[in-house]
C-alpha cells in the first residue's frame, strides 16, 4: 500500500493554483509535471475497512451520474489482483484536525488519506479535479500534491420551504450542492407566516391547514393583486428521515428551524388558541387593490410578504405547552446538536394589549414586552437543552437579555455578532449585506428578486471575522453562512440561479485560509466552474459577465458620467445614446465603441452591450438619466445612511437615476435607520428655483415609512439657512410599491446652496408592523426645480 507520508521527495514545481481548478481553494497544493489517466473499470483498493465507506460510494455515484462510468473493482491491499486507480489510505488518527485529507496524484495513480471525514472531503477535491466534458470515458487529472482542512467549524446553507414548498427531490439535489462545495450544515427553515412544513403527529392541523395558503400576491411585496392559487406542501416525518439519513451519508448536519415567537401565523391558522386574540381575524396586510383569496373571517396562513403582529402568545401555557410538544418530536427526527427557534421580527403590539401578557411580565417581575421575548426564549432554551439540543437564534434573542447556552445567528450586519461574543457567546456569521443569497446579482436584473444587490465579489470578500473583535473574543464565532429566502423563488431553477455562482465563492471564504484567497484566482477558476454547472444541469447567473454601469460627478459637478466596466479586457463595448422626446431602438450596430465615460448633460437614455466578434457576451444594459438643476451637483451629507444601505454614497441623491423598476432596498436609495436624512446641495451660482421634490419609498410590512415631513432651506453663503418650505403630503408614484415623492413649492428665490432636511418618523407608530422599532426612511433623488414657464 502507498503511503504519503514522503511525498515531498516528488518532483514537483512551484506552489501553483491557477492550473488546478479546485473550489473551494486548498489549504496547501503543489501541482506537479504530468497527468495520470483512468477509464472504467475504476480499481479502488483499501488499506483498511472504512466505516460507512459514504467518499466512494458518493464518488461512483457521481461518475455514473455525471461521466456514465459503472464498472468499479475493489479489494484490500492484501488481496487485490486488479490494476488500481485510486488507493484509499484511512485511519481516524492521522491528522489532530477531523476533516483532514491528503491527496497525492502521480504516475502510480491517485491516493487519498485521512479519517472518515476527510476522505469524504478528499473525493471532493477529486470531483472538482475532473474535467467538465470527457471523451471515451478517458479522465486525465494533473500530478498533485494537497493538504488540506477547513477553516471553520460551521459552513451552512439556508433554505426557507415556508415562503414556497420544495420538493424532496430538490432538497436532496439542494444537499449534493452543498457537499459538492465543503459545506457541513444545512438549516432547514420549516415554518413561517406561510406554510408550516413539517408533520407533527400530536398537533396534525398544523400540516391539514398551516401547510396551506389559499392564494399568492403578485408581483413585488405589497403586490399588485392576488394569483388566488392555492399553495403548499409538507414533509412527513417519514420523508424527513429520509432526508437526515441522506444529508448524514454526506456529512452534512441539518440545523431544523421551527419559528417563535413571531413568523407564527401559520401555526396559528391551525390552533387560533395561540394567539393572543384567537377571534380576532387575521388583518388584511394587502394594499387595496389586492384581496383576500378565501375566506377572510379567521385566522389565515398569510398569503402576502412582511412581518406581522398576530404572534404567538406569550401569556398563555398552552403556548409553551404546543411549542415544546412540537419541539419534542423535532429533536427526536432531528440527531444534530442544533435547533433554531428564530427569534427574530416579532412585533410587541398584540402583547401590549394582551391581558395574559401583561400578567405573565407582572408575575415574573419583568420590564417590558422586550423582557418578555427574553423570558420566552430562555423558557425554550432551558426546555430544548433539556433535550440534549442547543438553541440557536437570529440576533433579535439579544433583546432583553440572551438565553444563557444560546448561540446567535447574527443577520442584520456584524453587531449582534459582535455584541454575543463579548458576552462569550458563539456566534455564526450570516449578515444580509454579504450572505443573503437571495438578493439580485446584477444591477440591472429583470428578474422579480428581493431587491438590494450583492455581485459575486462581494460575497467572495466577505470576511466572517469582524475587526472589532480580539482574538480571544474571535473564537467564539464559529463561522458563517449563506441565505436563501424564497419570497420570490416559485420554483427550483429560480433557487438555482440565485445560488450560483456566489455558493462557489461563499464556499472558498469558509474553507479556504484566508491568507491564501485570491479574487483574481478565483475569476480565473469560474471559466471552468460554470462548465461544471453545466455538467450539473444547474441554472446559474451569468451576471458575473454584465457590463458594470456606475454614475459618477464630472469633475466640476457640471453634469455626469456614464463609467461603463467589463470583465473581458478584449471585448468591444458600443454604446447609443437618445435624448428625451426622441422615438428609439437599441440598434447596437449604429453606436459607437465605447473608450471614455460618456458624459450628460441634458436627459436622456444610454446602453451598452459588450461583444467579442460580432457576438454578445453580455446582456444590454439600459439606463435613463434625468436631469434637474441638482443632477451632478455637489452634494454634502449632514447625517449619515446605514451602513446596510448607503447606495454610492451621497451623490446616489443627485446622479439623475430614479428608481424606475420599483426594486426596494436597491443601490438607488439611502437608507436611514431611525435617523433623518440630510442634505446640502450646491447649484454652483445661483440658479432660480421654485420647488424641491424628494423621491421615497413606503413599505410599512418591511418597517420602511414614508419621511413625516421635508423641510427646504436656502442660503447665498453655504452658512446662513432660511426656510422656504415644508411639507407632510406623500403622493404615491407606483400604486402597490408605493414608491412617491414629496413636493415642497415656494416663492421663486434665487441662490445657490439649498438644504434638505426628510425627517424621519423615528419610531414606528402604534398598531403598525414593528410598532415601537426604529423606522426605516428611504430616499431615492431628489430634484430642484425651476419655475414653470
Amino acid at each position: 500500500m502507498r503511503t504519503m507520508a514522503l511525498m515531498i521527495s516528488l518532483a514537483f514545481t512551484s506552489v501553483i493554483y491557477s492550473q488546478v481548478d479546485i473550489i473551494p481553494l486548498p489549504a496547501e497544493m503543489n501541482v506537479g509535471n504530468g497527468y495520470f489517466a483512468f477509464k472504467q473499470p475504476v480499481g479502488i483498493i483499501y488499506n483498511a475497512a472504512v466505516p460507512g465507506n459514504h467518499g466512494v460510494k458518493f464518488f461512483k455515484d457521481y461518475l455514473k451520474e455525471f461521466y456514465d462510468i459503472t464498472e468499479f473493482k475493489e479489494g484490500t491491499e492484501h488481496s487485490y489482483g486488479f490494476p488500481a486507480e485510486i488507493f484509499i489510505d484511512y485511519s481516524e488518527n492521522y491528522f489532530p484536525t477531523k476533516g483532514t485529507y491528503e491527496l497525492l496524484i502521480d504516475k502510480k495513480g491517485i491516493t487519498i488519506r485521512g479519517d472518515t471525514l476527510g476522505l469524504f472531503y478528499g473525493f471532493q477535491t477529486l470531483i472538482q479535479m475532473l474535467p467538465p466534458h470527457v471523451s471515451n470515458n478517458l479522465i486525465q487529472l494533473p500530478y498533485v500534491t494537497i493538504k488540506d482542512y477547513p477553516r471553520f467549524e460551521y459552513r451552512g446553507l439556508h433554505l426557507d420551504v415556508g415562503r414556497h414548498f420544495m420538493p424532496l427531490d430538490f432538497i436532496k439535489k439542494y444537499i449534493d450542492y452543498i457537499a459538492y462545495h465543503k459545506m457541513n450544515f444545512f438549516h432547514w427553515h420549516l415554518t413561517e407566516d406561510q406554510g408550516w412544513r413539517i408533520e407533527i403527529k400530536k398537533y396534525p392541523r398544523l400540516t391539514q391547514v398551516g401547510a396551506w395558503r389559499n392564494g399568492t400576491i403578485i408581483g413585488r411585496y405589497p403586490g399588485r393583486g392576488n394569483d388566488n392559487k392555492k399553495h403548499g406542501g409538507f414533509y412527513t416525518q417519514e420523508q424527513i428521515k429520509e432526508i437526515v439519513k441522506y444529508a448524514a451519508d454526506r456529512y452534512i448536519t441539518i440545523v431544523p428551524e421551527i419559528e417563535m415567537p413571531g413568523h407564527g401565523s401559520a401555526a396559528i391558522a391551525a390552533y387560533p388558541s395561540l394567539s393572543c386574540f384567537p377571534r380576532e381575524p387575521t388583518k388584511n396586510y394587502f394594499p387595496k387593490n389586492c384581496i383576500w383569496s378565501g375566506d377572510s373571517t379567521g385566522k389565515q396562513v398569510q398569503q402576502t410578504w412582511g412581518v406581522f403582529d398576530d404572534v404567538f402568545c406569550a401569556g398563555k401555557e398552552e403556548t409553551f405547552k404546543l411549542l415544546q410538544d412540537v419541539i419534542d418530536e423535532v429533536a427526536t427526527l432531528f440527531p444534530g446538536k442544533y435547533i433554531h427557534v428564530g427569534g427574530d421580527e416579532c412585533p410587541k403590539t398584540n402583547w401590549k394589549r394582551c391581558p395574559n401578557c401583561q400578567k405573565k411580565i407582572k408575575d415574573n417581575n419583568l420590564k417590558d414586552e422586550h423582557e418578555l421575548q427574553s423570558y420566552f426564549i430562555r423558557r425554550m432554551e432551558k426546555y430544548i437543552n433539556g433535550k440534549g439540543k442547543t438553541l440557536i437564534g437570529w440576533d433579535e434573542i439579544l433583546e432583553g437579555g440572551l438565553a444563557p447556552n444560546a448561540i446567535v445567528m447574527s443577520w442584520q450586519g456584524e453587531a449582534g455578532g459582535i455584541e454575543a461574543a463579548k458576552q462569550k457567546h458563539k456566534v455564526i456569521m450570516t449578515p444580509l449585506d454579504n450572505v443573503y443569497l437571495n438578493l439580485s446579482q446584477a444591477e440591472n436584473e429583470d428578474s422579480l428578486v428581493f431587491g438590494g444587490y450583492l455581485p459575486l465579489e462581494k460575497v467572495y470578500s466577505y470576511e466572517p471575522v469582524p475587526k472589532a473583535l480580539d482574538d480571544e473574543k474571535a473564537s467564539y464565532v464559529l463561522g458563517a453562512q449563506g441565505n436563501v429566502w424564497t419570497e420570490y423563488m416559485n420554483n427550483t431553477g429560480i433557487v438555482e440561479y440565485m445560488l450560483f455562482p456566489r455558493l462557489s465563492a461563499l464556499s472558498e471564504v469558509l474553507w479556504s485560509p484566508k491568507e491564501k484567497r485570491s479574487w483574481s484566482d478565483f475569476e480565473k477558476k469560474l471559466q471552468v466552474q460554470f462548465k461544471r454547472y453545466n455538467l450539473w444541469k444547474a441554472n446559474y447567473s451569468k451576471a458575473y459577465y454584465d457590463l458594470k454601469a456606475t454614475v459618477i460627478p464630472t469633475e466640476n459637478f457640471d453634469g455626469v458620467l456614464w463609467k461603463l466596466e467589463t470583465k473581458y479586457p478584449s471585448a468591444e463595448i458600443r454604446t447609443i445614446t437618445h435624448f428625451a422626446g426622441r422615438p428609439y431602438e437599441l440598434k447596437f450596430d449604429e453606436g459607437v465603441n465605447y473608450t471614455a465615460p460618456l458624459l450628460a448633460k441634458s436627459t436622456q437614455l444610454v446602453a451598452a452591450i459588450s461583444r467579442i466578434n460580432g457576438k454578445a457576451i453580455s446582456n444590454p444594459i439600459s439606463q435613463n438619466i434625468l436631469f434637474n438643476k441638482a443632477t451632478g451637483k455637489k452634494i454634502t451629507l449632514t447625517s449619515q445612511p446605514s451602513s446596510t444601505y448607503k447606495g454610492d454614497g451621497a451623490f446616489t441623491l443627485v446622479n439623475g437615476i430614479q428608481n424606475e423598476k420599483g426594486l426596494t432596498k436597491s443601490k438607488q436609495f439611502l437608507g436611514f435607520s431611525g435617523a433623518d436624512c440630510g442634505a446640502v446641495i450646491d447649484l454652483g451660482k445661483k440658479e432660480t428655483i421654485s420647488n424641491v421634490v424628494v423621491h421615497c419609498l413606503r413599505e410599512p410590512g418591511s418597517w420602511i415609512w414614508q419621511p413625516q415631513s421635508v423641510e427646504v432651506f436656502v442660503s447665498d453663503n453655504g452658512s446662513d439657512f432660511t426656510s422656504v418650505g415644508l411639507t407632510d403630503d406623500f403622493i404615491v408614484k407606483v400604486k402597490g410599491l408605493e414608491t412617491g415623492t414629496m413636493k415642497v413649492a415656494f416663492n421663486s428665490t434665487n441662490t445657490r446652496y439649498v438644504k434638505i432636511v426628510v425627517k424621519n418618523w423615528g419610531k414606528i407608530p402604534a398598531g403598525n408592523p414593528g410598532e415601537s422599532s426604529k423606522a426605516w426612511l428611504f430616499v431615492d433623488e431628489i430634484e430642484i426645480n425651476p419655475p414653470t414657464p
